[in-house]
């Protein structure tokens, strides 16, 4: 039987959600955590995408199939008292079984949040630690420009000159709340490091600099060397995701 399991995660002391030998990682907990509660047999999770080292997850999903005869609120209870701490199963539901966690997703959405205070050393794993003002104005004005479908090849790390990058993000937004500055992207779907690459050109504007139409001229170059740096993993969430 196929489930859908909604999950949330600490990234702190993650190599990322894929499973990478010889390190600690969330794929590896979960599935664990899987094998035992279905008698041992090697058990698989399917995940709605990969976050990086460090990154963190209030909403995420993954699908996995399970032979043992378990209802759903026994399968979250199980894999709850067989995972870490830093991670948890906030639901499980039975799903068709030809229903695709990663597949089958409609829309993500990611946020990042930034300290322009002072150093916050309890905070140091959750939100980035900038500690300088930046021109919010300017990167209000600029985030707009990533709105749409382009070929976001400017803002993947890795070498994706075979790859698809088109994608279309629906929804951008920033916001202050005394000294942090929360960017929020939405989208049917992002690149590897596309987000911190955003955010990383935005942190530049907003240094003044760039100007904000830099933006459309950077995503229409579609060369990584035009943008800015990445952005530290540490203040990002993927925070929700949509069937």
């Amino acid at each position: 039987m196929r489930y859908l399991i909604k999950f949330s995660y600490d990234g702190t002391n993650y190599s990322g959600f894929q499973k990478q030998k010889g390190l600690n990682t969330i794929e590896e907990k979960l599935e664990e955590a899987l094998t035992k509660i279905n008698n041992g047999k090697k058990t698989t999770i399917t995940a709605t995408g990969r976050t990086d080292k460090g990154v963190h997850a209030l909403c995420q999903y993954g699908h996995a199939d399970i032979e043992v005869n378990i209802t759903e609120k026994k399968l979250k209870r199980a894999m709850n008292s067989n995972l870490p701490d830093d991670i948890h199963v906030i639901e499980t539901k039975v799903v068709p079984n030809d229903f695709h966690a990663r597949y089958n997703v409609k829309e993500k959405e990611y946020k990042y949040i930034i300290n322009v205070g002072e150093y916050n050393p309890l905070e140091r794993n959750y939100v980035y630690q900038y500690n300088y003002n930046l021109n919010i104005d300017s990167m209000k004005e600029a985030i707009k420009y990533f709105e749409g479908e382009h070929d976001f090849r400017s803002f993947v790390t890795d070498n994706k000159e075979k790859e698809n990058c088109i994608r279309t993000i629906t929804y951008t937004n920033i916001e202050t709340n005394n000294n942090k500055i929360i960017i929020t992207f939405k989208g049917n779907g992002f690149l590897r490091y596309q987000v911190r690459n955003m955010i990383g050109l935005l942190i530049k504007i907003g240094e003044n600099k760039i100007s904000p139409d830099s933006v459309e001229n950077i995503i229409e170059s579609k060369d990584r060397t035009k943008a800015s740096k990445t952005a530290p993993a540490e203040g990002l969430y993927l925070v929700n995701v949509k069937y």
